[in-house]
């Protein structure tokens, strides 16, 4: 009989980095869906995600957009919250230029 993986290893392996993130220090604007924009810290980035830190705790799978300077607002989803703290997956990946481009900036 197989063993049965803990509850704790399944549920961290949902979370392991598809993509390396990039540590960033900035500040980004979000908008909530029917909300207006409002600035945020953004800790780190990859072109399938970020970390922000939220003034108002969101919901798990709440759509949002992040807009960076220079580029369109990307649309992402919160997977996972701690505190303030939360992981966002953006909808469409971005393109590695553009987020070739967009790092520099960020620090």
């Amino acid at each position: 009989m197989g063993s049965v993986t803990p509850k704790s290893d399944r549920i961290r392996s949902l979370y392991e980095r598809r993509s390396d993130r990039v540590a960033v220090n900035a500040d980004v604007s979000l908008r909530r869906s029917g909300a207006l924009n409002y600035r945020v810290h953004v800790f780190d980035l990859s072109p399938l995600g970020c970390r922000l830190e939220f003034v108002e705790r969101p919901r798990l799978e709440e759509r949002v957009w992040v807009k960076f300077e220079r580029i369109d607002a990307i649309e992402g989803f919160v997977c996972w919250v701690e505190g303030f703290t939360v992981g966002i997956e953006f909808a469409k990946p971005m393109h590695p230029a553009v987020f070739d481009a967009l790092v520099p900036g960020l620090n």
